[in-house]
């Protein structure tokens, strides 16, 4: 694995954020390392700091830096290796009809709406739930890297046809695909669109030939963050280490 140590030598420094409450783990005090400055970090370095744990939010390459916590783990898939659980190829077989388009970073209307909606529905309360336009396009929509949009659409077939359901931000680096950020139609229950969402991810990175996918963090006691573990194998970098990541064996 790549240490920071061993990136390419640029201006490249690192700085600690002030503590903040933690978003995923209620009682917890969190703090971010971040990468600066954002102008430096080019796709050869942006693919380093990736396979050293960071992720992107915008312009801003960050990980978690917190005092007294290890809960958050970096993960990636091993794409070769993966094998899907039923569940998994259930959801695989429900929406392979849907239609998918790759884009390039643009604003649209529609996919604004949808973001909307999934905060109100999924992330009520947070913050997150008031962004405004000028907000989601800084953090969906402004990268110096290789992003992409996947916009997943109802098909021909479906009662809807060329319903706007689901929107992917990826970015694509040397070692495989990031997964930046999904939302989707979170009105209709049990869709698994989100599953869906990472399972087309990994054939992606399979047919680009790319080893892995990198998933974000995986925190064992928060429901939001844990469900990645059902994706196997996937590796966490424990103590500067890619390994193996078995669930029961996470700690704090």
């Amino acid at each position: 694995m790549s240490r920071i140590q061993e990136l390419p030598i640029t201006a490249i420094q690192f700085y600690a954020t002030a503590p903040y409450p933690c978003s995923y783990l209620p009682e917890q005090i969190a703090r971010s390392q971040v990468a600066t400055p954002s102008h430096a970090i080019g796709e050869d370095v942006y693919g380093n700091l990736v396979n050293a744990g960071f992720r992107r939010s915008g312009l801003f390459t960050y990980r978690p830096y917190c005092d007294h916590c290890k809960a958050c783990i970096a993960t990636r898939i091993p794409v070769q290796y993966f094998e899907p659980n039923r569940s998994q190829r259930r959801s695989w077989k429900k929406h392979s009809g849907l239609q998918v388009q790759v884009l390039s970073l643009a604003y649209q209307e529609e996919h604004y709406r949808l973001y909307q909606d999934y905060q109100t529905q999924r992330h009520r309360g947070s913050q997150m739930e008031d962004d405004n336009q000028e907000q989601y396009m800084q953090f969906l929509l402004q990268s110096r890297v290789n992003s992409r949009i996947v916009e997943f659409r109802d098909g021909p077939n479906d009662p809807h046809p060329g319903r706007l359901r689901m929107v992917s931000m990826i970015d694509v680096v040397e070692q495989g695909i990031s997964s930046v950020y999904t939302f989707f139609d979170a009105k209709e229950a049990n869709a698994s669109y989100g599953t869906y969402s990472i399972l087309w991810q990994i054939e992606q990175a399979q047919q680009l030939g790319l080893p892995y996918l990198y998933l974000g963090y995986y925190i064992a006691k928060s429901p939001k963050m844990s469900y990645k573990a059902k994706f196997q194998p996937i590796e966490g970098l424990v103590d500067d280490q890619w390994q193996r990541l078995i669930p029961s064996r996470t700690h704090d």
